[in-house]
């Protein structure tokens, strides 16, 4: 899948001429840690929570603000695996996409590179990946184990995280000793989870392929 495939047109792009106040709001409203800046279709840069917290008027313009990662940007007909890659390498949630005149077109997520990336088969050695987003309150590592168990399957290894798509929730990352994932994913969603991600061990998969995915898995546990 290329970029340009992937948009999320969900997610809107601030204006130059905006106020550090409206990036604030939009920030907690999408749930995101960044949003792009753009001068009219021209990419300027990543405005971050963290950008904010030097501001105490919430009118300043962004035009006034130093932006960052003006540079980390792919372009429209890029493959995902370069999403992936500068989302691992700069450590953020959104990834902007421009055209062939270096106009902004839309970024796309993180969770849109999982999406794509789980519709691939990735080596993972004699087993397979899930990944579930769910309320904190839900969490119950020993229930799942055993919904898990109730299909011949274990849990290799859990992590678990804050999910970035949703600041209310968590991600939990289960490494399985099975890569026949359908009827434990079934199982999880007939009770109420939901399944963000999930990928099964192939025994054709290149070198490339394997690197990207070992390096997703570290992203996965930041």
């Amino acid at each position: 899948m290329l970029a340009e495939e992937l948009l999320n047109h969900m997610i809107p792009a601030l204006q130059v001429t905006d106020s550090t106040g409206k990036a604030a709001k939009w920030l907690e409203e999408f749930h995101v840690g960044q949003l792009p800046v753009v001068d009219n279709r021209q990419y300027r840069g990543l405005i971050t929570e963290s950008d904010l917290l030097d501001y105490d008027q919430t009118e300043e313009l962004l035009s006034q603000l130093t932006l960052g990662y003006a540079d980390v940007h792919v372009q429209h007909d890029q493959h995902f695996y370069s999403i992936m890659e500068i989302a691992i390498q700069n450590k953020i949630q959104l990834v902007p996409v421009l055209d062939e005149q270096r106009e902004y077109m839309g970024v796309v997520t993180v969770g849109d590179t999982l999406a794509a990336l789980g519709q691939m088969p990735i080596a993972v050695g004699q087993g397979g990946i899930l990944v579930l987003s769910m309320d904190e309150r839900d969490y119950s590592l020993t229930q799942i184990s055993r919904y898990v168990e109730e299909n011949n399957a274990k849990i290799l290894s859990a992590h678990v995280a804050q999910d970035e798509s949703d600041p209310y929730k968590i991600r939990l990352t289960l490494k399985l000793n099975t890569p026949s994932l359908t009827r434990i994913v079934a199982t999880l969603e007939r009770f109420g989870y939901v399944i963000t991600a999930q990928f099964s061990g192939a025994t054709d998969v290149g070198e490339g392929e394997q690197d990207r995915f070992d390096a997703l898995l570290k992203y996965l546990s930041l």
